[in-house]
C-alpha cells in the first residue's frame, strides 16, 4: 500500500509546491481536487508533468465548484453543467491513468435524514444512475483510467450510502474500468463493522480514502486502524490510501507524522 494526500491539504501555491512537500514528508502521490475556476492549459500541463518533475505521481483527479454533486438534479441545466465537469475531469484521468468518482448526490442534507437511513433508489433512479455510470465509463474506456463509486454518508448523500449498495451497480455495469472508492470517515458513520465491509467489497476496491470517525487524521478519532489495516491486506490490496480529512493544524507537523503512523500500520 502507498501513501498520498489530497492536495487541499498541502500548503503551497501550485501544485508543483505542494507536490515536492509531499515528497519530503514521506507520500508517493497525491489526490488533486482542482478548483474548475483555476483549472487552464498552464495547470493541465503542470499535472501531466508532476511525477516526473517532483516523484508524486497525481493518482486521483476530481474538479471541484459549487456545481459538483448535482449530476442527478432535477434542473436540467445544473445536470447538464455538472455532468460536463465530470467528463472533463474523466478526460483527464484518461491521459494520467488516474481515477476520479462519482456519487448519485453530493450535498447537505435538508431535512437531515436522522431517523430514515439507508433509502434506496426507485426504479427510474436506479436506471438513471446506471446510464449515467455507464456514460462516464465510456469516456475512460480501453485506458488505466477508473470510474469509482464512493458511499457518501446520509447527511451529505440520500442514497447510496453503504459499500453494499454501490457494490451491487459496480456488479450490474460490469465494466473493467468501474470500482469501488470507500472512504472510512463516511464508512464510520454508515458500516457496523468497517473491516468486515472492505473484506466483502475486496475485490471491488480499487482506491481507499482515509479519515477517522470524526474526520481528523487517522489515529485521532474511535476507528479501529489495526483492524481496517488487517482487513484491507487480507484483501489484498496494494494500492493508494490517500488521506482525505483535517490536518488538525501545521501540515508540515501532522503529515510528516501521519505518514509514520500509517507506514507502522501497513507494516503490521
Amino acid at each position: 500500500m502507498k501513501l498520498c494526500c489530497s492536495s487541499p491539504m498541502i500548503p503551497g501555491a501550485t501544485l508543483t509546491e505542494k507536490a515536492e512537500r509531499l515528497h519530503e514528508w514521506g507520500y508517493e502521490a497525491m489526490a488533486v481536487f482542482q478548483p474548475y475556476a483555476e483549472w487552464d492549459a498552464a495547470v493541465h500541463d503542470e499535472l501531466l508533468t508532476l511525477e516526473d518533475r517532483t516523484g508524486i505521481r497525481p493518482v486521483e483527479f476530481v474538479l471541484t465548484d459549487d456545481i459538483y454533486g448535482n449530476a442527478m438534479a432535477d434542473d436540467p441545466d445544473l445536470r447538464r453543467r455538472c455532468r460536463a465537469m465530470y467528463r472533463e475531469a474523466a478526460e483527464v484521468c484518461a491521459e494520467l491513468g488516474a481515477v476520479t468518482e462519482i456519487e448519485f448526490e453530493y450535498g447537505a442534507q435538508d431535512p437531515l435524514p436522522l431517523f430514515e437511513p439507508f433509502q434506496q433508489l426507485d426504479a427510474a433512479q436506479h436506471e438513471a444512475f446506471v446510464a449515467f455510470y455507464a456514460e462516464m465509463l465510456a469516456v475512460v474506456d480501453g485506458t488505466d483510467a477508473r470510474i469509482l463509486l464512493e458511499p457518501i454518508n446520509r447527511y451529505e448523500s440520500g442514497y447510496l450510502n453503504r459499500v453494499e449498495d454501490n457494490v451491487r451497480i459496480i456488479e450490474e455495469v460490469a465494466h473493467p474500468n468501474a470500482g469501488l472508492l470507500p472512504d472510512l470517515f463516511h464508512m464510520s458513520i454508515e458500516e457496523a463493522d468497517p473491516a468486515r465491509s472492505l473484506r466483502e467489497a475486496a475485490r471491488h476496491i480499487v482506491h481507499v480514502h482515509l479519515g477517522d470517525s470524526n474526520r481528523l487524521l487517522p489515529g485521532h478519532g474511535h476507528l479501529d486502524w489495526p483492524g481496517i489495516f488487517d482487513a484491507l491486506t487480507e484483501a489484498g490490496y496494494t494500492g493508494y490510501l490517500n488521506l482525505e480529512c483535517s490536518t488538525e493544524g501545521d501540515p508540515a507537523v501532522s503529515l510528516p507524522a501521519a505518514a509514520e503512523r500509517l507506514r507502522g500500520w501497513i507494516r503490521r
